[in-house]
């Protein structure tokens, strides 16, 4: 009997180490800052504005374009319990390692504790010891009723292999292989094993949060801009320039970003959105013989929204047929008279 309460120690040491299966994205960007996602297992039944809330998401488009969902899903939409939604939020590298910009901010209710937090309230998304760690808590025992506290999502800017990508924090469902997650988000089972200090694919665990490259969508956004680089993976949308723009990334049209208007009702007025010395607008495009100019987004400085004027050449497949050489009536008529006269003199060359 003496040595049960050592023993319940003990367990409780393994327990709580066997849970941690959140490591630090790599990040050697230092003090840059770029979007990021990381999945959201609900722990129970809630809607999509308290999940807006939980992580201090200004607006809830943000959460709409993230997961592909129509703008007008309201707030009261429903998640059911273990469901999965993606959040966007902004990632801060520093020291080697990526965690979100000073968000979400959980404020401790009666009766909290740190391993309660991150367990239950986070699904596992951080180990208690980092949200201690990241809020200078020496004591992770002593947290007080009304306290503010930085839950330190992890994330990365890096580029992979040269390119840029939205660093995805996917929460791993039992029963997953690595070579499955990298098929399933077009990356490799070498790229996913060197970006999580992984040596071996088999060590994979189910509900690790593994760092999951994202392929997105080739922008004309210019490197001045405040919303660069404006990273966009596959199926989701996004607002921009002060909601003025919404750009979506569709890998079925040439991974190419695709901006127009947002046509939100603000409480601003946007600033033109016309490209010079032309007609067109932003999203807005033209076609002349096989070639079509297109007007496309390139950012925003202050109260001004940036475009530029470009053009590509259309493949054979979607040339306008009018633009092809056409004989038309006048010349039909000659062709029938030519075959009519070839004819003849073959006949009086057989006789």
């Amino acid at each position: 009997m003496g040595s049960s309460p050592l023993l319940l120690i003990l367990l409780l040491t393994i327990t709580l180490s066997t849970t941690s299966t959140v490591q630090a994205f790599t990040c050697s960007s230092t003090n840059s800052t770029c979007s990021s996602l990381i999945d959201y297992p609900s722990p129970n039944a809630t809607t999509l504005g308290k999940i807006q809330s939980l992580f201090g998401i200004k607006n809830l488009r943000t959460i709409l374009g993230a997961n592909s969902l129509p703008l007008s899903t309201p707030s009261s939409y429903s998640i059911n319990q273990n469901e999965t939604i993606k959040i966007l939020f902004t990632c801060l590298c520093t020291n080697g390692s990526g965690v979100s910009n000073h968000v979400p901010i959980y404020t401790v209710q009666s009766g909290d504790q740190l391993d309660q937090i991150a367990t239950d309230v986070f699904s596992r998304l951080v180990t208690y010891q980092q949200i201690a760690e990241y809020n200078n808590i020496s004591n992770p025992d002593l947290i007080q009723i009304g306290q503010e506290l930085w839950i330190p999502l992890p994330c990365s800017c890096d580029p992979v292999n040269g390119s840029r990508v939205v660093h995805y924090g996917h929460v791993v469902e039992s029963g997953s292989s690595v070579e499955e997650i990298a098929e399933e988000y077009g990356t490799t089972e070498t790229i996913l094993l060197n970006l999580n200090n992984m040596s071996d694919p088999s060590s994979l665990q189910a509900g690790q949060v593994l760092d999951v490259p994202l392929k997105t969508c080739d922008s004309k956004v210019s490197n001045d801009s405040l919303d660069y680089p404006l990273l966009v993976a596959n199926g989701a949308y996004v607002f921009t320039a002060n909601s003025c723009v919404k750009c979506r990334c569709d890998a079925a049209n040439d991974w190419t970003l695709q901006c127009e208007p947002s046509q939100l009702n603000l409480s601003h007025t946007c600033p033109s959105m016309q490209c010079q010395a032309s007609e067109l607008y932003i999203g807005n495009t033209t076609t002349s013989s096989c070639n079509q100019t297109i007007c496309a987004y390139a950012g925003y400085n202050n109260q001004t929204i940036l475009t530029t004027l470009y053009s590509e050449s259309l493949s054979t497949a979607t040339c306008p047929k009018s633009n092809a050489p056409k004989m038309g009536a006048q010349g039909s008529k000659w062709s029938s008279i030519l075959i009519g006269l070839h004819s003849m003199l073959l006949c009086l060359y057989l006789v």
